[in-house]
């Protein structure tokens, strides 16, 4: 069994929204709907704990709680504020509605053995280092490079250890996979689609409307 933290705090200034991205419309419902309803379609997803703006109700059904000034800190509290002490822990961007319940099940499946267990797409683009002068230093072996999603899914115990490092590191993490790496801790990736995709932009809100109207039909 597992709770669910849904981080979902972020503003739309990139959206034109004045308001809470994940409280932007698609489809004729708010961004946020969409993980949530995955989410409940998991049998072993027991609670939703979803951390937002201040003022922002979370959906029925959800726990809520105000978000942190940082990604770890909206993961902090939203795990603070469970009423449940399940021993998996998954954490989900509500900026990525077109999460499925089938990868929700698969990314949980794939924490046998492991400390953290992340969705990611492999990457397909040739990926260069380049230095500050924008002189390419080198270019890196693409068949051993993942784009991070989420969900990503841990261990009660290691995601407890990853947000009691340091200040500074918790501050600087954009994922909570991150923090496993640096504590010496285990991560498996797990193949996810490409349409999982992080809702940013307005070209990201169009894309991502044009597949779930795919998905309808």
């Amino acid at each position: 069994m597992a709770v669910a933290l849904v981080v979902a705090a972020g503003r739309g200034e990139r959206l034109g929204s004045a308001g809470p991205k994940t409280l932007v419309e698609l489809g004729g419902q708010p961004m946020l709907h969409y993980s949530v309803a995955a989410l409940r379609a998991v049998g072993a997803v027991t609670e939703i704990v979803v951390a937002l703006p201040a003022g922002v109700p979370a959906p029925a059904g959800c726990v809520g709680v105000v978000g942190g000034e940082h990604r770890a800190a909206s993961v902090r509290a939203a795990r603070a504020a469970a009423s449940t002490r399940e021993e998996v822990v998954l954490v989900h961007d509500g900026a990525r509605p077109l999460v499925t319940a089938r990868l929700i099940e698969t990314v949980l499946a794939a924490l046998d053995g492991v400390d953290c267990a992340i969705a990611a797409a492999p990457v397909t683009d040739t990926i260069k280092e380049a230095d500050a002068a924008g002189i390419v230093v080198r270019t890196l072996d693409r068949s051993h490079l993942w784009s991070v999603q989420t969900p990503q899914v841990f261990t009660r115990s290691a995601l407890e250890r990853a947000l009691a490092m340091p200040a500074e590191l918790v501050a600087a993490a954009t994922d909570e996979a991150w923090l496993i790496e640096r504590g010496g801790g285990r991560v498996r990736v797990v193949a996810a689609p490409a349409e999982n995709l992080k809702v940013t932009t307005v070209r990201d809100l169009r894309l991502a409307e044009q597949l779930l109207a795919a998905r309808v039909d």
